[in-house]
């Protein structure tokens, strides 16, 4: 059976009472992805903190600081080394088993760029971490073919977002970093969305598959998704259904007025249970309302009764 982990990037905002936010999500999920190495190293003894605070068979992947993607772009220089090993030093403390790499979509991967990154990869000392590689692109842009010969050379597996795209280099390791197809990040996913990572998974031929979410709902997303792999189910989103459902995530931050095509880009991508078995963006009902200004949840309500 594939080794599934099942998480969030990060812990802060994963509230419990009378638990810190990392005891109350260790509990929760068995891995986590630290984004916050990405703008800043941590001090070990921190490091050593967050491991001592979570079960021992729970996994930490960490994401490489942005002055070895972003600054330096994986040049073998003094500089990126020695930043690179400060964070394989990260990993080492958490046992962790993934180094995540992000590399921004203006870096262009021409044949010397990427000459430049195989000396990179060649100067460096893993020391049993595997990397994790998330090449960002314009949308629909391939990977170049040089890169994924690099990529398989190294061992490195690549990071996509299964929700927008399949990997196209072939690994032992599934990892996805999920936004989802809102804007940025913004972005809730139904039931069919997450059953369609879940067929992709098992698709897989991967013997461990990382699904970490990244989008505002991530944590309700990660424990929806982890629910139904564990029981065939998907728990409700609102404890509510159809019109009350729409109702609940209206009042969690609409501001009126607001016509029709204001409603669907602020509050159309959330999810509702519209029944009790069907998870399905708001923007089900609020396309079906009149092309009107309404001043309210319950014109809103009022407009749908109507329509």
């Amino acid at each position: 059976m594939t080794d599934l982990l099942i998480g969030a990037g990060g812990w802060s905002y994963f509230q419990v009472p009378g638990l810190t936010s990392l005891e109350a999500y260790s509990k929760a999920f068995n891995f986590v992805e630290v984004n916050s190495t990405f703008y800043e190293i941590p001090n070990l003894e921190t490091v050593k903190f967050w491991r001592k605070r979570t079960p021992p068979d729970f996994e930490f992947s960490v994401k490489c600081h942005r002055s070895v993607t972003h600054k330096y772009q994986l040049k073998p220089c003094e500089e990126s080394f020695k930043t690179f090993d400060a964070m394989i030093n990260v990993c080492s403390t958490l046992r962790s088993r993934f180094l995540v790499l992000e590399t921004p979509a203006k870096i262009k991967l021409d044949y010397g760029r990427i000459e430049s990154m195989k000396a990179f990869f060649e100067g460096i000392d893993l020391k049993k971490i595997r990397l994790v590689w998330e090449v960002r692109r314009r949308r629909g842009e391939p990977l170049p073919r040089g890169l994924i010969e690099l990529m398989r050379k190294h061992d490195i597996a690549q990071a996509v977002d299964l929700s927008r795209e399949a990997p196209a280099v072939k690994s032992d390791v599934l990892y996805s970093r999920i936004f989802g197809k809102g804007q940025h990040n913004v972005y809730q996913f139904t039931d069919e969305e997450l059953k369609d990572i879940d067929r992709k998974v098992n698709r897989s031929s991967a013997e461990t598959s990382v699904i970490s979410f990244h989008n505002v709902r991530m944590y309700k997303d990660a424990a929806r998704f982890k629910f139904y792999k564990e029981t065939g189910k998907f728990s409700s989103v609102t404890g509510v259904e159809g019109e009350q459902s729409l109702r609940k995530v209206l009042m969690e931050d609409a501001r009126f007025p607001m016509t029709k095509r204001e409603l669907l880009k602020s509050q159309g991508w959330k999810v509702i249970d519209l029944t009790e078995n069907q998870r399905v963006h708001a923007s089900t009902l609020l396309e079906m309302l009149p092309d009107e200004k309404f001043l309210s949840v319950e014109d809103v309500l009022n407009g749908l009764r109507l329509a």
